[in-house]
């Protein structure tokens, strides 16, 4: 077993008295920090309100409920505000830490994701007001690190082709490389066990081998969407699910040492789709369903829209995308993003659950919604006033 990283090195990763990033702020355009904190937390409240009026409509250990939780802790990582880990260590040790009940589904362990982030967090910072936590952070980490070793132990050979229900075993979808790999990163980084890092980066690219298009620098969902094709002659590439793809690569990123092996190529992949999708942001600042049929889904579409302007944002903010080419898309996505903000806080225009393009509304929400919005929000309170 491989040391465990120093608490240095976990409060870098984790952002903890990390130090000013490689950009100048402000940039024009972008809102006062005080107002972009304000919005997320007037969504971020409403999630937890509509959780404790009407319940969760999924398990909690669930993915929907799982992204949420992402945005979540970046938010109580920024403000402060004890509420947001103080629900999440709630949850955690409601489902006494585990993940869901497929072992080998990467929708099951994104849960995972934020177990890592809050053992980091406690090992940086344990619960104000306690001399002794009364839950050892290991805890914590227990069983989803049982989870990460049986995957380790799996041949990981079969093909990725959707049939068999492929895809409670093996990251066959682009969305599974959002849920499952960083999972397995984080993990990594908590744990200083960089078998779980050289997992994920190998199932990555397996599926990454399988799903990208070079041509269109983009991802088809999975391979039923070979060959289909939009209303308007164009291949079928959904919009959250390439988002999916491009905030798991941030945050695959964000732990991944600087001269781990593989890392080149991952921001090689992650310029390249940025470069694409800048270019197929719409006048209204928003994604729309289709990213090549536009005008067929002509509302916008915001938990793929929130997931590109963090993916960009995170970028800029660390000196991978240039801010003169970026930073107006960034900046643009924003302000849609607000302005489906409701009165009440519900974050609007979010496609329901599917695996293809579909229309959206004002009112049309869900929890993964809220998760991306909260994630592209802590990046562009680094690029405001």
């Amino acid at each position: 077993m491989m040391k465990r990283m120093n608490l240095a090195a976990l409060v870098l990763v984790l952002g903890l008295g990390a130090p000013a990033q490689p950009h100048p702020v402000p940039y024009p355009h972008f809102p006062p920090k005080d107002s972009t904190l304000r919005v997320m937390n007037r969504v971020a409240h409403w999630q937890l309100e509509e959780w404790k009026g009407e319940g969760m409509k999924y398990p909690a250990w669930d993915w929907v409920n799982a992204v949420s939780y992402t945005g979540l802790f970046a938010l109580g990582q920024l403000s402060g505000d004890t509420t947001y880990w103080n629900t999440l260590r709630c949850i955690g040790d409601s489902l006494q830490w585990e993940t869901g009940p497929a072992r080998t589904m990467a929708d099951d362990y994104c849960i995972g994701q934020t177990y890592a982030q809050l053992y980091i967090a406690t090992e940086a910072r344990p619960p104000a007001g306690t001399a002794s936590r009364p839950l050892p952070a290991a805890s914590m980490l227990r069983p989803f690190r049982h989870l990460a070793d049986s995957l380790l132990r799996l041949p990981h050979s079969e093909s990725l082709e959707w049939k068999n229900h492929v895809q409670l075993r093996q990251w066959a979808w682009c969305d599974a490389l959002f849920m499952g790999p960083p999972g397995l990163a984080y993990l990594s980084t908590a744990t200083g066990d960089r078998r779980y890092l050289d997992l994920a980066d190998s199932l990555w690219w397996k599926t990454t081998a399988y799903l990208y298009a070079p041509g269109d620098s983009l991802y088809y969902r999975d391979s039923r969407y070979f060959g289909q094709h939009e209303a308007n002659g164009q291949p079928m590439f959904w919009s959250r699910g390439n988002g999916w793809v491009m905030a798991g690569l941030v945050r695959m990123l964000a732990n991944m040492p600087e001269r781990y092996p593989d890392r080149p190529r991952f921001i090689r992949l992650y310029r390249e789709m940025a470069a694409r999708v800048a270019g197929l942001q719409q006048p209204d600042g928003t994604w729309h369903a289709s990213l090549l049929d536009p005008a067929n889904f002509p509302g916008p579409e915001t938990s793929g829209t929130g997931l590109y302007c963090y993916a960009l944002a995170w970028g800029i903010n660390r000196g991978l995308l240039p801010a003169a080419r970026y930073a107006t898309v960034v900046a643009n996505a924003w302000a849609a993003l607000m302005r489906a903000v409701q009165p009440d806080g519900r974050l609007g225009y979010v496609q329901q659950i599917g695996e293809n393009p579909q229309r959206t509304g004002a009112s049309s929400t869900e929890a993964y919604g809220t998760g991306a919005f909260l994630l592209a929000g802590t990046e562009v309170y680094k690029m405001g006033r």
